[in-house]
Order: structure tokens, then C-alpha cells, then sequence
């Protein structure tokens, strides 16, 4: 699908833009990671319910109702009910790893990613100038999904995998709203990030959680919560295949989770699988739905 030609911002719009370049992004980050962890009983459940009314978050599905939880962190992480997400069962075919909408999504061209109109970025930008895994991506694709504050916030695997690698990259926080993913360069690269790489029976496959303003920390499911504490240096961590150190992840099994909304970025090797022709910017997400399949030559 042809990008929509780039829109310069109104006045009142770049007014907007300004204002999250001059805003204290992570004081205002530690800030809200200080208040989602206080329990104040009443209090934090009224502040519950009026956040999720202003959202339209759907009770209906949550495993737990609002009076239920002891802190803002509880709810952002809250989990939904059993069946409320069938994973996928197509041996063939990867699955959705969050709920949200399709930021952007197809090949990159070289090592170069669609952010939105009129905006790219890199892939060793985005890796943090790893060259050799953005030469195993290179003319790849890719699916950026957004989390909207309403949505649900733990991450799932796409399939069964391997975990071989995590870097933790620190960055900005920029917030990751559509509009401003519009508007500012390089957002995800720019941005604090923690990137997963897996060995898959689909190639190798990155799931990247991009952090954002107020996204006050980033866990994964076998280091717990990875940020905060905040380095200024990239960390990785490497992980062996076999043993009984390996993690080992079945397809739809909860990765990780953000404290309030986030971007997850899917990489995939060239010629190994075909998104699912619906992925277009603005697609409604669920996790477990199918994403990709495998392509002709990888299916033989």
C-alpha cells in the first residue's frame, strides 16, 4: 500500500511537538512508576475506575474487576479471562503478540523501516548499531504494533522459540502515540528499548518493546523487570540454545509486559514468512490472532 503523502503540522500541532521535546520525560516517568506502586486503598480503585472509564478499558474480559486490584501497576498489567485470546493453532503461521493497531508494517527496503508518512529509520539504529543482526534482518519484514493506555499490556510469543539474546537499550522518552510518531524522527530508535532475539523454526525473529514517556518499566518473563534501573550504557545478555539454562518459549506464551502502553516491533528474516495482507496501518490487533505465515519456499 502507498505511503499517504507526509502533512506538515498546524501551529497548534507543533506547539504540541515542542512541548514533548522540552518535557522532563523521565522525571516525569519515575513519577508515575512512584504512583502506579502506591496502594492507597479506596483512593487508588476510584483512580482505577476513572482511568479505565476514560479509556474504555472492557471489564468484560479482564480476569479480575476493578476493585480488585491494589495499585495503578496491578491493572496496567492485569490479565484476561482463560479463552479470552485463543492462540492461533496453525503450526504454519505466527500469531498477533499484543492487542493494539498496526503502527506500520511491510518489507524494509535495505535496512530501512516505515516509522509513518514521510518517516523512516534505520535498522542499526534501531538494533543499536549492532551490524551483524541488522544484516540477519536486512530486506526483511517488519510490524510495529501500538498499546493504547486502554489495552491489554503483557506480550506474547509469536511462536515457539529460543531466546538467544536481550540488549537493553537506553534513550529517550518520547511518548508513542500515533500523532507523534508522525511527527518526530527516529522516535523508536531514539527511544528507551529492551530487544529479544529468538531462534524460530520461522527464522530468527526479534520482538522489540519500545519504552515511552510514563511506560515506567519494561519486565520480561526470565529477567523479571529489566528498567529501572536505568544504565547509560547498552547491556546484553547472551543465552545458550540447549541446556538447562535456555529459555524456551511456546508460541502464546506471555515475553514480557509493559507498565501502561507501549510499541512492540516484530523483525523477520528476508523470505521466510508473509504478513497477513490486513496488517496495514490502523489494523485493530489481538493477540493470538494470526499475523504471518510461512512462505511457499520455507513451507517445502
Amino acid at each position: 500500500m502507498p505511503l499517504k503523502p507526509y502533512r506538515e503540522p498546524r501551529c497548534g500541532e507543533r506547539a504540541k511537538i515542542a512541548l514533548h521535546y522540552l518535557l522532563p520525560q523521565l522525571a516525569l516517568t519515575r513519577a508515575a512508576g512512584w504512583l502506579a506502586e502506591r496502594r492507597w486503598g479506596g483512593a487508588t480503585r476510584l483512580m482505577i475506575q476513572l482511568f479505565a472509564g476514560q479509556y474504555g478499558v472492557n471489564w468484560q474480559e479482564a480476569a479480575k474487576g476493578p476493585s480488585e486490584f491494589a495499585s495503578f501497576n496491578e491493572f496496567f498489567i492485569r490479565k484476561l479471562k482463560d479463552g479470552a485470546r485463543p492462540v492461533d493453532a496453525d503450526s504454519d503461521a505466527l500469531c498477533l503478540p499484543a492487542d493494539g493497531r498496526v503502527s506500520e508494517a511491510g518489507a524494509a527496503g535495505g535496512r530501512r523501516l516505515i516509522q509513518a508518512k514521510g518517516h523512516f529509520f534505520t535498522l542499526d539504529a534501531l538494533l543499536a548499531g549492532d551490524e551483524a543482526l541488522a544484516d540477519v534482518f536486512s530486506d526483511g519484514l517488519f510490524l510495529t504494533t501500538y498499546l493504547s493506555p486502554r489495552d491489554y499490556h503483557r506480550v506474547h510469543m509469536p511462536c515457539d522459540g529460543v531466546l538467544r539474546k536481550m540488549i537493553y537499550v537506553p534513550g529517550a522518552l518520547f511518548s508513542v502515540n500515533p500523532f507523534l510518531a508522525e511527527h518526530i524522527p527516529n522516535l523508536f530508535a531514539r527511544n528507551e528499548r529492551v530487544i529479544c532475539i529468538f531462534d524460530t523454526d520461522f527464522g530468527p525473529v526479534a520482538q522489540i518493546l519500545v519504552g515511552a514517556t510514563v511506560t515506567a518499566s519494561i519486565s520480561t518473563v526470565w529477567a523479571g523487570v529489566v528498567n529501572p534501573p536505568r544504565s547509560r550504557t547498552v547491556r546484553v545478555w547472551e543465552y545458550p540454545a540447549e541446556g538447562d539454562s535456555a529459555v524456551r518459549l511456546a508460541k502464546g506464551a506471555e515475553m514480557g509486559a509493559f507498565r501502561l502502553g507501549s510499541t512492540v516491533i516484530n523483525l523477520f528474516a528476508p523470505d521466510k514468512v508473509a504478513l497477513l495482507p490486513h496488517l496495514t496501518a490502523g489494523a485493530v490487533t489481538r493477540m493470538g490472532g494470526k499475523m504471518a505465515v510461512k512462505t511457499a519456499s520455507e513451507s517445502a
